[in-house]
């Protein structure tokens, strides 16, 4: 691993919080499997990509110097 990248881009970070957030579901009685936890990691990473996208293109609609 030799380069940086923002926490919110991790997969990691993001698999770790769905099965925090499955195990207290589990415990409010509610049951999310496995299966479920790595297409809920998958979207979540695919919003956060296309938030960051559009915050990007924003920020250089927003800005007041060139590119260059």
């Amino acid at each position: 691993m030799t380069t940086n990248k923002p926490w919110f881009l991790s997969r990691t970070i993001w698999a770790a919080l769905i099965t925090i957030l499955a195990a207290l579901a589990g415990l409010a009685g509610l049951s999310i499997d496995e299966a479920d936890q790595g297409l809920l990691t998958d979207a979540v990473l695919q919003a956060i990509t296309a938030v960051a996208g559009v915050v990007v293109i924003i920020g250089r609609l927003a800005a007041k110097d060139r590119i260059g």
